[in-house]
């Protein structure tokens, strides 16, 4: 069957995407290349447009016809978030506002949406889970959060089913190379690592005086290919009926910046210069989350969960793709 996939061209939309057509399903990406890669699309049609364009989205939906929708059109970096919170109110919350009005008024359409741990804010427990108080410290977090309550209140008012799938850091690349991290410019952890490996240059870490074991941030990483499996396996849940829910995906254990470090030179065999820098606003300390909810629900289980198993991906696509060859860090 069709399924429509807002950001079917980035990141972890592609990785779904091709999940999705290992399925037997016809991914139909929307996506309107701003941050995305035309090349990414390889499993199925792409349909360009913004998900704030109304008219656009009910063309295509009316061409295609889908079965359900994945969501991941949104911006996604904490630091941008903060010095320019407008852009993440209207597009993440104003154009999720428009693609769900179409989608109730086309279906209403079952929904899988990508969320993210940051609507926990500070964590007051660990490892966190789904029950934990949700109080976002970025405006980033905060958008996504006001999604999962627009997903809630529509399926009260309009019988409009998701699941709010709440992940912690996306890491590691399509283990057969044909896909990966390519954010211009780059924020995330690990792919800016390998960056520097590849150039020669150094790597900042935003806070060394962390209350954690080494003074620097820890995250859990998830693999993206496990990311991509658990987002079929939410439409495949909605699809047989099931009720809305959020879940989080995690592998319940946590690296700090400095142990991310240790394992790419690992991975290389090169050594990596870095630069103690400033805290970055809106960062948490320690981020690990509770997966137990989403292994009952949806029998998920991550299989690459091994962190040098996540960076030796992310090196392999890194050596070989032109596309992640101009990696540079945002400033702000």
């Amino acid at each position: 069957m069709k399924i429509l996939v807002t950001g079917g061209a980035g990141y972890i939309g592609s990785h779904a995407c091709k999940r999705l057509a290992a399925k037997g399903h016809t991914p139909v990406v929307y996506d309107n290349l701003s941050r995305g890669h035309e090349s990414a699309v390889k499993w199925g049609p792409l349909e360009r447009g913004d998900i704030a364009d109304a008219a656009r989205l009910r063309e295509v939906l009316e061409k295609h016809d889908p079965a359900a929708v994945m969501h991941f059109a949104g911006y996604i970096d904490v630091g941008e978030s903060c010095t320019d919170p407008l852009l993440y109110y209207r597009n993440n919350i104003g154009g999720s506002q428009t693609l769900l009005q179409a989608v109730v008024e086309h279906g209403p359409l079952p929904v899988v949406f990508s969320s993210t741990c940051a609507v926990y804010g500070l964590p007051q427990r660990l490892p966190i889970d789904e029950d934990h108080p949700q109080n976002p410290v970025n405006p980033y977090g905060f958008t996504k959060l006001a999604v999962e309550r627009m997903l809630g209140d529509l399926n009260r008012a309009a019988g409009l089913r998701s699941v709010s799938l709440r992940y912690f850091n996306a890491a590691g690349a399509d283990p057969d190379g044909e896909i990966g991290e390519a954010h211009e410019p780059e924020t995330h952890l690990i792919p800016l690592v390998l960056a520097a490996v590849r150039s020669g240059g150094a790597v900042d870490i935003y806070g060394t005086d962390y209350d954690t074991p080494d003074g620097t941030c820890v995250r859990d990483y998830v693999h993206v290919a496990d990311l991509a499996d658990a987002h079929v396996r939410a439409l495949d849940y909605l699809l047989a009926g099931g009720t809305s829910i959020a879940l989080n995906l995690a592998n319940t254990h946590g690296y700090s910046v400095r142990e991310v470090i240790a394992a790419a030179e690992g991975v290389t065999g090169k050594s990596i210069r870095v630069n103690a820098a400033s805290r970055r606003t809106g960062d948490p300390p320690v981020l690990v989350g509770d997966a137990a909810r989403a292994r009952a629900v949806l029998g998920w289980a991550p299989e690459r969960s091994d962190l040098r198993v996540q960076i030796a991906d992310a090196w392999r696509w890194i050596s070989r793709s032109p596309q992640a060859g101009g990696l540079r860090q945002r400033t702000t």
